[in-house]
Parts: C-alpha cells; sequence; structure tokens
C-alpha cells in the first residue's frame, strides 16, 4: 500500500500549503460526480481523501511520522502483538469518531486539532454549503451523505416558427435552423394551438450540466381565404343568382386541395355547409370540419338582371322579413 505522501504526490517533508494544494488538484480530478462512469476513480479519490485527512491533522501527521498509526489511521500494535483492533478514537472504541470513513464523520471530529478540514476544503471545490450532515460526504457519492442538486444545465433558447395556414392544417412536418447552424425537422403535435410551445431537448446551449433546450413558439401564418375557428375552419364562398336558384356542384378549396360541394336549389345568401373532416387537427385524435358560408354575387349594372326583378311580381308579393 503506498503511503500517504506518495498517494498525494507530495515530499515527506511537504508543508501544509503544498499538502492542500496536490489534494485540491487531485480532489478536482477524482471526485465521483464527475466520475459517475469511472468506479477506479472513486476508489483514487478515496485513497487521496483519506491521506489528506491525516496529513491536514498536525496530530494524526505526527502520529503517522513516528509510526504509530498506519495509512488507514488505524492504531499500530506494539512490537510483538501482532495488529488489528481499532485504533483509539474510531467508532468502534466509542471515541471521539477520527478522521477516514466511519466515526462522527469525514474530515471532522478528531481529537487532534485540524488546521484546514476536508469538508471545508471539498465545499470551496464544489460550491457546497453548510455541514455534512449526519457525517456523511456531499454530493450524493459513493460515501453517503445528503444530495446535491445536479451541474446546471446551458441556457435554453427561443425560437418563433411561423408555420403556413395549410400546413399547420394538415400537420406538416416543418423545418427550423438552430443558432449553430444545424437545422431539424419538428413534428407538429396533435391539436396544437396557435402561439403553443414545444420543447427541444439538448438543442439549447451547452453549460456544466449538459446542454439545455430549445423552446419553439409555433405560430399560424393568416390565410387570404381560411380562418380558424377552434378546430374548425371557415371560408366564405360566392356563388352565382343561378347557381343558388338552381342548384349545382361547384368546387371548395380546402387545406388539402379543392373538393366539389352541391349547393341545393333555392340556396340563400348566408348558408353555412359544413364539409367534415376538413379542419384543424383535434386533441387527442381526429379533425374538425370546413365551415362553408355562401355568399350570392350579384353582379352590378346588369341591366337584364334589373329588368327581370322588375317584373318578377310575385317577388314583390313576398316579405321575407315578416317574421322579425
Amino acid at each position: 500500500m503506498a503511503d500517504l505522501y506518495s498517494r498525494l504526490g507530495v515530499p515527506r517533508g511537504a508543508d501544509e500549503k503544498a499538502i492542500k494544494s496536490a489534494y485540491r488538484t487531485l480532489a478536482k480530478e477524482l471526485h465521483p460526480d464527475r466520475n459517475k462512469d469511472n468506479p477506479r476513480a472513486a476508489e483514487r479519490f478515496s485513497d487521496v481523501t483519506k491521506a489528506y485527512d491525516i496529513l491536514s491533522d498536525k496530530a494524526q501527521r505526527a502520529k503517522y511520522d513516528r509510526g504509530e498509526i498506519d495509512e488507514n489511521g488505524d492504531q499500530k500494535a506494539p512490537f510483538g502483538f501482532g495488529r488489528g483492533g481499532a485504533r483509539p478514537g474510531s467508532a468502534q472504541n466509542g471515541g471521539f469518531g477520527g478522521g477516514g470513513f466511519g466515526g462522527g464523520g469525514f474530515g471532522g471530529g478528531r481529537a487532534g486539532t485540524q488546521e484546514f478540514g476536508t469538508d471545508d476544503l471539498l465545499n470551496e471545490l464544489f460550491g457546497r454549503r453548510g455541514g455534512m450532515g449526519g457525517g456523511g460526504r456531499p454530493g450524493g457519492n459513493p460515501f453517503g451523505g445528503a444530495s446535491q442538486p445536479p451541474p446546471q444545465k446551458g441556457a435554453d433558447v427561443q425560437y418563433r416558427l411561423p408555420i403556413p395556414f395549410e400546413e399547420a392544417a394538415e400537420l406538416k412536418p416543418q423545418r427550423v435552423t438552430l443558432r449553430n447552424g444545424k437545422t431539424i425537422e419538428v413534428k407538429l403535435p396533435q391539436g396544437f394551438e396557435d402561439g403553443q410551445t414545444i420543447k427541444l431537448t439538448g438543442q439549447g446551449e451547452e453549460g456544466p450540466g449538459g446542454k439545455g433546450d430549445a423552446r419553439v413558439t409555433l405560430s399560424i401564418k393568416p390565410h387570404k381565404y381560411f380562418r380558424k375557428d377552434g378546430d374548425d375552419i371557415r371560408i366564405d364562398l360566392p356563388v352565382r343568382l343561378e347557381e343558388a336558384v338552381m342548384g349545382a356542384k361547384v368546387r371548395v378549396p380546402t387545406t388539402s386541395g379543392g373538393v366539389m360541394l352541391t349547393i341545393p336549389k333555392g340556396t340563400n345568401g348566408g348558408t353555412v355547409m359544413r364539409l367534415k373532416g376538413k379542419g384543424f387537427s383535434k386533441k387527442p385524435s381526429g379533425r374538425g370540419d370546413l365551415l362553408v358560408t355562401i355568399e350570392i354575387d350579384i353582379p352590378a349594372g346588369d341591366e337584364a338582371l334589373e329588368a327581370f326583378v322588375q317584373s318578377w311580381d310575385a317577388d314583390r308579393a313576398r316579405d321575407p322579413r315578416a317574421d322579425l
């Protein structure tokens, strides 16, 4: 077993400043929070911390230098009595709970005077505050103790994604160019709303705890003819007087292409006709409808039409507002 000075990489005559500096460097490199997939690093961290635990305490270091305790801080038996038993002051002896991993804590509570504690140094190195809590190690590592918050992730990045009306209704995937120049495809969620924000995990800024997220606000572009009404879409459809009076089949646009709509005879202006399943997507599934409002287009300055209406006595005798 390597002696304590070799573990820290310092000579036997090293002063307290050199010991502390050596441990600071090794603790940063080997701390389990930074080596979660490297069990060997955790073992070395244990070894160098145990070495620092003893060498940073003047009384313990003197005992070690005189050969009274070993590298674990255990009392060495007198010559001829063999080895074994707990060292004075350890938890097994009901004493003060010296250093190491047993007793009253890690790096604190020795009978001797410690100039700078392991706990304080770790708190300084890794930004921890307060005491050790129950004699354990901070950081939720293999040594026990209170769990610490994970390293902070990078900042989230905000984006705005304007979507063409028809593509929003049909849930067509969209492409977003990120700040780093990378272009990714975004799948629109079922039943999304204008102004809704979706999260792209891990597409934000870099940070100590990994990348943040990209948050994309979805914006539906206005359309020349279509209007969104909840899950439905509305459109005004002009028809000729002849088509309204005599009935006809006319072509009406939808977000997925034109379809034929039957206009019954005698259809009045303002009549709303419904094309099922031609609206926006709904949660958890399905689609709204396309609501078509009929508008009768009367040509201005048509003398023949004006003459016909003037001679149409039956229409003048009718009062369409009688029920108002």
